[in-house]
């Protein structure tokens, strides 16, 4: 039996994370009876109270909006990978008291497009130019050998994704949102736009397209995501997101590999299914 521990997600709305299903699910199959994971509602106000309060039966926060960059001032240390996009969704409590912030959004991304058989693409488009679309940027920096496309509603967004290119070591042409049906040619497309955004463009959907990977996973299946799969295409949801970066976090704060993806995952599924 293993010592009880504690770890949780944290932000604001929270109410809906499926983070407690995939965690908990792991627990169970990894036999740590006595760990317990929990949901809190928690602002960026209210966070530095919070990490206060952390004390030795703590393992590890998940984070979700708005608290991934506002966590970084109050950890000790930040990996590589949290630092290339400024934003932590994964805190690690040491042995030693210390707080680790990392990403497990982006080697997730990477894992979910490799379970697919997407381990290397020429060139990519990205629709959309918020938080998720600068990690989506990290990991085709790792996968991509070409040119990204980024489309974006403005002017601003378009600054800013090419700096995020430039900072990343990937080359990032920007085009505008009503050009977005372009980016179909691709042979992969990674959405990460806010629910309906796409669903105009699915009647733009080509035969026999490549990938698309719609970080989104409720509702689910999108419009853009039926379309594709019925034209011939492969779809990559955020789900698999999801328990993919929820792998990674369980093994971060566990210690325990390999974390339980199929268990995981069917956690998820029957979550979702419930709603």
């Amino acid at each position: 039996m293993s010592a009880p521990r504690r770890a949780a997600v944290l932000g604001s709305p929270i109410a809906h994370s499926l983070s407690p299903v995939l965690h908990r699910a792991a627990y169970d199959e990894l036999g740590l009876t006595d760990w317990e994971y929990g949901r809190h509602e928690v602002d960026e106000a209210g966070l530095p109270a919070f990490m206060e309060r952390l004390d030795a039966r703590w393992a590890g926060l998940s984070l979700t909006m708005p608290l991934k960059r506002a966590v970084i001032p109050l950890l000790d240390e930040i990996s590589e990978t949290a630092a290339s996009v400024e934003a932590v969704n994964t805190v690690v409590r040491t042995a030693e008291g210390r707080t680790v912030g990392d990403n497990t959004d982006i080697p997730g991304m990477i894992a979910a497009l490799r379970e697919r058989g997407v381990e290397r693409v020429e060139r990519a488009a990205v629709l959309g130019a918020g938080a998720t679309a600068s990690s989506a940027l990290a990991a085709l920096s790792r996968i991509c050998t070409g040119e990204v496309t980024a489309y974006v509603r403005s002017d601003a967004r378009a600054a800013e994704m090419r700096g995020w290119g430039e900072r990343l070591g990937v080359a990032v042409r920007t085009a505008p949102w009503e050009d977005a049906a372009e980016a179909f040619g691709e042979p992969l497309v990674i959405a990460t736009t806010p629910a309906g955004s796409t669903d105009a463009l699915a009647a733009a959907v080509p035969h026999a397209p490549g990938t698309l990977f719609d970080v989104l996973y409720e509702p689910w299946p999108t419009t853009l995501a039926t379309a594709w799969a019925a034209h011939g295409g492969s779809v990559v949801g955020g789900l698999d997101l999801l328990v993919h970066q929820a792998v990674l976090q369980v093994e971060l704060m566990t210690g325990r590999t390999p974390a339980p993806l199929a268990a995981m995952r069917k956690a998820g599924e029957a979550a979702l299914s419930a709603r």
